[in-house]
């Protein structure tokens, strides 16, 4: 069995988890509701503010699915009580963003403007113009909006320009000596 999975997810107070017929769990907080489907080789259970998860059988894929599903619902209750943010830094020369909306309007020394459409439960604000948070209720979401607008203009390993996440390292490379 899963070693993540013998941990039980709490649910604080303010927030509603239910768990519904054929692996379906609603939660329900300030921020928001979410919901999720997980196979059949998971049983949940919930005690009180607590939620356990148990393989159903002894197949090895049951007991690695059930460690996804307490990581999973983990990150449900942690999303709709508290949220989610990843900050990105923009480092060039000319290099600007700003949020118009759900859109983000990226100017990365490319010959024509790129916007980027946040998807429902996304939001984006520029603090700066090489500052960009994108915030958001599901852990999945706001990393994958996080990473497309990475893809844009990875940071380069020579100068380290383009865009980044805010904690991340540039090993920066030495330049070719003659």
């Amino acid at each position: 069995m899963s070693r993540v999975a013998k941990n039980p997810v709490v649910v604080p107070a303010g927030v509603e988890l239910n768990v519904g017929t054929q692996g379906l769990i609603s939660v329900k907080g300030p921020l928001g509701n979410l919901l999720h489907q997980f196979n059949a080789d998971v049983l949940i259970e919930k005690d009180g503010d607590k939620v356990l998860f148990k393989p159903a059988n002894a197949s090895q894929q049951a007991g690695a699915m059930s460690g996804t599903a307490r990581a999973v619902v983990a990150n449900m209750v942690l999303g709709v009580s508290k949220g989610f943010e990843k900050k990105l830094l923009l480092v060039g020369v000319g290099y600007r963003a700003q949020a118009q909306g759900a859109l983000l309007n990226l100017s990365l020394g490319f010959s024509h403007p790129v916007a980027h459409k946040m998807p429902d439960g996304v939001k984006v604000e520029t603090p700066t113009q090489t500052e960009i948070l994108i915030k958001g209720i599901d852990k999945q979401k706001v990393g994958q909006v996080a990473a497309e607008v990475r893809a844009y203009r990875k940071p380069e390993p020579y100068k380290g320009k383009g865009v980044r996440y805010a904690d991340e390292v540039i090993v920066l490379k030495e330049t070719k000596k003659k």
